[in-house]
């Protein structure tokens, strides 16, 4: 196979869900290829995704010359996955892959072990990097990474903080390794401005207790008996709603926060006067650099790669989990968070451009691709 830097390849992106940030990547990575003159192609879960990945998906097809096919894939490892392997090892030969690029735990283990003769290329997003080897799940997920590593020819992480968790827990990826962090379009950097009805704060992500929501709805309590009264519009959806609405009410914050399903971020965004991304572990989160890129005033935890868009500006992240300290984050006048977003802002715009983006993964394809080619 020529690792010809001028030749156009032929790529397959394998991922599970079409939702979230891992989706927004995948899209936008696969947009910046076509317009670069490769073909590409999808294959993708058919369980997940509902209308919205629907309509994004067919926004995209006409770029991509090899196709979007959608096969089911389990979250979790099932029997399934045998016929998953297959199908995408078929996919793979029919679009004559030069490259097979997995993104996430089940993306990367379809994507290695059915990539055939193509180079395989694996992002993890989180994925099995969330579990500790401490745990049976973990054990066995990890475990199984580390085996994958050997199918592995190029690993790709979106921050510093990946990497080295990847190395901490399942060890020095094989073959071509690099950081090439997430990007954001020129288009995303028009500030967004709150609508008259805002409410003090926006939550944008999944309705999960690993991104931090019931730790904000404790910090909202702990305000309140502080005699700060402090509303909320959580934009979203997940498997833990239900009990984080519950959570709301329990706490007495029933009038102050108001749940929204799912929506596009920026029109999210105009719906509070500051962006709380209280995570308890993310990789290099886009409502950050979305948020960030949009003027808005932000307060987020100090977790996974937040840190590097942050830059000098990280001493201002909030600890994890500690709904004492986000409480003391959010009492932080609205100049002092708008003027640290506009300073971050610039660095955001300078560093996480997706056609760097791109450039450092194709950069890393033809290295791997070189690293086969007999000399």
């Amino acid at each position: 196979m020529s690792a010809d830097s001028d030749r156009p390849l032929r790529i397959l992106h394998v991922l599970r869900s079409p939702v979230g940030g891992l989706f927004r990547h995948v899209v936008d990575l696969a947009h910046a290829q076509a317009a670069r003159g490769h073909k590409v192609g999808l294959l993708a879960d058919s369980i997940t995704g509902g209308a919205r990945a629907e309509e994004a998906l067919a926004r995209l097809a006409p770029e991509l010359a090899l196709g979007i096919d959608r096969i089911p894939m389990d979250r979790a490892p099932s029997r399934r996955d045998l016929r998953g392997i297959s199908l995408a090892a078929r996919r793979a030969r029919t679009v004559r892959a030069d490259v097979v690029h997995g993104h996430g735990a089940k993306g990367g283990l379809f994507a290695r072990l059915g990539g055939g003769t193509a180079l395989k290329v694996y992002t993890p997003h989180g994925g099995s990097l969330n579990f500790s080897n401490w745990r049976p799940g973990g054990f066995l997920y990890l475990g199984c990474e580390s085996l994958l590593r050997f199918r592995t020819d190029v690993s790709l992480f979106e921050s510093e903080y990946a990497f080295n968790v990847f190395q901490q827990k399942v060890g020095k990826p094989r073959g071509v390794a690099r950081v090439v962090h997430n990007g954001i379009s020129a288009g995303e950097f028009e500030p967004v401005l709150p609508v008259p009805e805002a409410s003090n704060l926006v939550f944008v992500g999944e309705m999960a207790r690993r991104k931090g929501v019931d730790t904000l709805l404790q910090a909202l309590a702990q305000l309140n008996r502080d005699g700060q009264t402090v509303t909320l519009t959580a934009v979203g959806s997940g498997p833990e709603e239900d009990e984080l609405q519950g959570l709301a009410r329990e706490l007495g914050l029933g009038s102050q926060v108001r749940f929204l399903p799912p929506m596009n971020a920026r029109q999210a965004f105009s719906l509070g006067r500051v962006l709380v991304v209280p995570s308890l572990a993310e990789s290099l989160p886009y409502i950050v650099l979305e948020g960030v890129a949009a003027s808005m005033p932000i307060v987020a935890t100090n977790v996974g790669g937040i840190p590097e868009i942050f830059g000098a500006y990280a001493d201002a992240l909030v600890p994890a989990g500690d709904p004492q300290a986000l409480a003391s984050a959010l009492r932080t006048d609205l100049g002092t968070l708008t003027a640290r977003t506009l300073r971050v802002r610039a660095r955001v715009r300078a560093s996480f451009s997706t056609e760097a983006m791109c450039d450092g993964i194709m950069s890393a394809y033809r290295d791997g691709l070189a690293a086969r080619t007999p000399a």
